[in-house]
Parts: structure tokens; sequence; C-alpha cells
């Protein structure tokens, strides 16, 4: 009777203990299923770009489409006056565009100082797809474009001629703080499947010197991205995130143990320290890890970001150094 009364008290503790194994054990499952899919973005630009790429990505559609057709949004907004058509343009009064996007794979593509072509992410795509080479430039990139299908367009719209001829006064170029004349939209998403993309576009400072290029093509600056570690993206002025290689250093953090809210929070923390003098900059990063975890941070008060996920799409002001 003994040995009976203990078999069965054996079976019960090991039958609950099965349970409680099994119910942790979804635990992950669920918080997954929440995260994904997911897409954020950078600035209130931001919302109506996570629309199209909420639209893809909830009908089981890849992190790569999504991230490519979200910011195609902006880049076809005449309104949008730092990304794509209607971009403000350099000193010579030529509108001057860079891109980049980057996949779960490794895969990653670029374009920079393309000129002509409404959407240089979705050139940029091709070039990952279609060639050997992860970035190409100024008329060679407007060439591939052309043999690929894309068509030459006027990008200077109205407003931003108005703006250029306005400058042209004075001639003094000073970014301004969070004022869109030079930030960028990155995106980055992940899928159901649980796979990453990442995008970054822009038509860069307004009224930089003909040939500038910043950050937002340059993968490891404007963006990068690593499956085993996370994905992030940069906005503001583009030299100080190159100086840092700022994208890569967010998601190498990530890879050491870091939330991506502490990584973003370390890379602002060395950019202020390099430039401790500059009253006028302005830098922030956004981070996604493979779980859906998101950080966001800048310099200063201002940076905002938009989320999509199955709560709904909001905008989110970022944390701030100053």
């Amino acid at each position: 009777m003994n040995n009976r009364r203990q078999f069965l008290k054996t079976m019960g503790v090991a039958a609950a203990a099965s349970w409680v194994s099994t119910a942790w054990g979804r635990m992950p499952a669920i918080t997954q299923k929440r995260s994904r899919p997911l897409v954020i973005s950078t600035w209130n630009h931001g919302i109506p770009a996570n629309e199209a790429a909420w639209d893809i990505l909830s009908h089981g559609g890849t992190a790569l489409d999504a991230v490519e057709k979200g910011v195609n949004v902006p880049e076809l907004d005449p309104e949008s006056r730092s990304v794509g058509y209607g971009g403000r343009p350099d000193r010579e009064g030529i509108v001057t565009l860079d891109a980049c996007i980057m996949d779960h794979e490794a895969r990653c593509g670029s374009v920079a100082f393309l000129q002509g072509i409404k959407t240089p992410i979705s050139v940029a795509r091709k070039v990952m797809e279609e060639t050997p080479h992860v970035m190409l430039v100024g008329k060679g990139a407007q060439q591939f474009a052309l043999e690929q299908g894309f068509k030459i367009e006027n990008l200077l719209v109205e407003k931003s001629e108005k703006d250029w001829k306005d400058w042209l006064e004075k001639s003094q170029y000073q970014p301004v703080i969070n004022v869109e004349n030079h930030d960028t939209i990155g995106m980055l998403a992940i899928d159901a499947e649980g796979n990453m993309s990442g995008a970054c576009t822009t038509s860069g400072a307004a009224f930089k010197m003909h040939g500038r290029v910043g950050d937002s093509p340059i993968i490891g600056a404007g963006l990068f991205l690593d499956p085993e570690a996370g994905a992030a993206c940069a906005t503001g002025l583009g030299e100080m995130v190159i100086r840092t290689a700022g994208s890569a250093m967010v998601v190498e953090l990530m890879r050491h143990g870091r939330t991506p809210q502490q990584a973003c929070e370390e890379v602002v923390g060395r950019i202020i320290r390099q430039n401790p003098h500059d009253e006028n900059l302005q830098v922030g990063f956004l981070a996604l890890s493979p779980k859906g975890e998101v950080g966001a941070y800048s310099i200063r008060r201002g940076f905002n970001y938009a989320r999509y996920d199955a709560r709904g799409n909001e905008l989110i002001d970022a944390g701030f150094a100053k």
C-alpha cells in the first residue's frame, strides 16, 4: 500500500512538473507571437510608411518586401521634404538620393548620389539581387536603374525649388536640429517567420555640396542587420554616424548582451563624447532585436519613431541625452 501511495505521489508530482514545464515552455512562443510581425520606422513619415509595410506583413509577406514598399511611400510623396521625390536639393539645385537595403541573409544593396529616379530603395534592392556588387553610385547607378526598367523624372518639386532659391540669398549651410532638412526614413521589420530586414533612404542634407553622401546608403553606418543579434538604423547628421560606424556598433553591442535600448544609448554617448562642444548636433538610432524588442535614443529631444504591431500603429517619442 505504501509503495502504491508513493507511486501515485511520484506520478502526481511528475504530471504537475510536466504541466508547469509545458506551460512555461509556451510562454516564449506567446511572446514571440506578440512581436511578430512588427515594423518600426523613424520620424512621423514612418506612420504612412508603416501602413504600407504592415499591409504586407499582416498578409504573410516578407520583411524584405515590407521595408521596400514601406519606404517607397515617403520616397513618392512630394510633400516629404527629406526623402525621394520632393526632397530638397543640393547647393547646385539638384536632388540627389541615397538608399540601402539589407535582409536576414546579410544580402545588401545600395545606391548613392542617384539622380532622376524617384524610388532609390527599389534600385538598391535590384543592386542586391541582380549584381555581384553592394553599392553603385552616380551615373553608374542611374544607368543601372534605366537598364532595370526605371525611368528618369524631374525630382525638384516647386516647394523645394523655392527653398533652394531662398537659401541662395545667403548660402549658409547649417543643418537645423529636428527640422526635416537632413532626416532619412529608416525602417526595420520582422515578419511572421521571424526574418528581419531593414531599409534606409533619403535625399540627404539640404543644400549640401554637390557630390556629398551621408550615412544612409552605407551598410554599417545608416543601416546594419545581423539575424543573430538584431538590426539598427540611424537618422540625423550623417557625418557623425559614419565616424562611429553607428548602426553596426549598435548591433554589435546587442550581440554582446545589450538590449536594443542600451545599445542605442551607448553609441549616442560615444558621439557626444567625440563632439562635446557641438550644440547643433542631432543623431538618433532605432534598433530591433530578433525577439521583437525595440530601442530608440537620440542626442537631443525631438526624435520619434513609428511602431506598428498587432496593437496598431503609433508614434512614440524616443529617449534623449540632452
